[in-house]
């Protein structure tokens, strides 16, 4: 089994075992001994985007022997997911086309998912205004955030709309490395 499923196996059979039924005789199993007698193939799906995503950081940090832990900060990393999730998942995106590209307004009733928008909305719009020659500026209104994005190609922005403009450049996994190490917010 490679090293980096070898770290994981432990948190993801956990994982499973509390979900399942009859937690409480989950958590009284020694885990370590029921690894040793398992052989065979190991599933490599942890059963949940942000739990991966977390797992593949720690695997990263443990295996990094100039991994600063007194900076390390995982429930950082953790929030952001959340952010992520909410606008993602939970937000209601309208879109106006405007000259060269396309208005984004992003909103929810939920103060929770209100509050992910604007967080991620204002961060993206400050870390890849400029990327890819395409100009952002995000806004609040009354249950989100307006977010105006233009550019050399208005078609592949209204194609792309909200949640695509967002996953341009591939930033995010550096960004959440550097979210748990303590280095950045964005």
């Amino acid at each position: 089994m490679p090293p980096f499923l070898r770290s994981l196996a432990p948190a993801i059979l956990t994982a499973a075992l509390l979900s399942a039924p009859g937690r409480l005789a989950a958590q009284t199993m020694d885990h370590s001994r029921m690894m040793a007698q398992m052989s065979g193939a190991m599933p490599t799906e942890p059963g949940q985007g942000a739990f991966a995503a977390i797992a593949e950081i720690v695997s990263i940090l443990q295996s990094d022997p100039a991994t600063d832990w007194s900076r390390v900060n995982i429930e950082a990393l953790r929030q952001h997911l959340i952010d992520m999730d909410n606008v993602t998942l939970r937000a209601q995106v309208t879109e106006e086309d405007v000259t060269g590209g396309a208005i984004f307004t992003v909103t929810s009733p939920d103060a929770a998912v209100v509050g992910s928008i604007r967080r991620m909305t204002a961060e993206h719009v400050a870390t890849m205004s400029g990327s890819e020659g395409l100009t952002m500026q995000a806004d609040p209104v009354a249950d989100g955030s307006r977010v105006t994005v233009t550019g050399p190609d208005a078609r592949k922005i209204r194609a792309l709309s909200f949640i695509g403009i967002l996953t341009l450049g591939m930033h995010h996994q550096p960004h959440h490395l550097a979210i748990a190490k303590g280095d950045m917010m964005h």
